[in-house]
């Protein structure tokens, strides 16, 4: 018998829907997590740290394959959003908040236990704190408690009691936490001044190099289109503040800028 479930009447595909939405979205959060604490505020790692090889070590490659994970994670973010949105109707039912949280508790924890299973151990291409005497210690710390201990409270949380009404406080938290953990982990990490810069439709050649002379930068590349712009910021630039001349999107690398460009012509 097929399980596919395009086929199923609608409110079958929202009952699966929505503990997939919880799933997909806590594994994006989880990845989101992982970029902007351990790529970028911490730099305990880049994606591909631990991987021997000349080219590779270039951190202009490392930071690009940091963006092409993050580009990922907007991918999963964007089904479990959608799946959300598809299954709405059921945020009224009762327990519908604790199964969409507890749901995106597991799918935090599950991508810590496949990030640490596959990234650190089996494929080896980083570990959790790179320049640790015993980076085993990290790699097993962080699989406990990011991992099998969010794993554990999602379960629990999903197979506990209760008769508490459903709602929209654990939908609204989630749709909020990843559109404003995807955002921020498209941001460039400390130390890489050059950013791509996607200006609103409309804004001039000399709009764009007036924004850049206030931030203090200097143009590197444009597109045909004009509305994208490599800039680099220097040492001492605010990437946040192209947004108060023009910008809507400034991102560590090209493609969510250059899908949003794309999308948006």
């Amino acid at each position: 018998m097929s399980t596919d479930t395009t086929h199923l009447p609608s409110p079958a595909r929202a009952a699966t829907g929505l503990p997939w939405a919880g799933y997909l979205l806590g594994f994006a959060l989880g990845g989101f997590f992982d970029g902007i604490l351990l790529h970028q505020v911490l730099q305990w790692h880049h994606l591909l740290s631990a991987v021997e090889s000349s080219a590779v070590r270039d951190i202009r490659v490392q930071i690009l394959a940091d963006g092409l994970f993050h580009a990922a994670m907007y991918v999963v973010a964007a089904v479990g959003l959608w799946l959300l949105w598809r299954s709405r109707r059921r945020f009224a039912e009762p327990r519908a908040d604790r199964l969409l949280f507890a749901n995106a508790l597991i799918g935090f924890g599950v991508w810590h236990i496949l990030d640490g299973v596959l990234s650190h151990w089996l494929l080896g291409i980083h570990r959790i704190r790179m320049d640790s005497a015993n980076p085993l210690l990290w790699d097993l710390l962080w699989f406990v408690v990011f991992g099998v201990a969010v794993v554990a409270a999602g379960w629990r949380l999903r197979s506990g009691g209760g008769t508490d009404g459903g709602g929209r406080a654990a939908p609204v938290a989630l749709t909020l936490a990843v559109l404003i953990a995807g955002p921020v982990a498209a941001l460039p990490p400390p130390g890489v001044t050059t950013v791509m810069v996607l200006f609103t439709p409309g804004t001039t050649a000399p709009d764009v190099f007036a924004a850049v002379a206030a931030v203090d930068g200097r143009t590197v590349w444009q597109d045909p289109s004009g509305q994208l712009w490599a800039i680099d910021l220097g040492e001492d630039g605010n990437p946040t503040a192209l947004y108060r001349h023009g910008a809507l999107l400034v991102s560590n690398t090209l493609l969510p800028t250059g899908c949003l460009d794309w999308f948006r012509t």
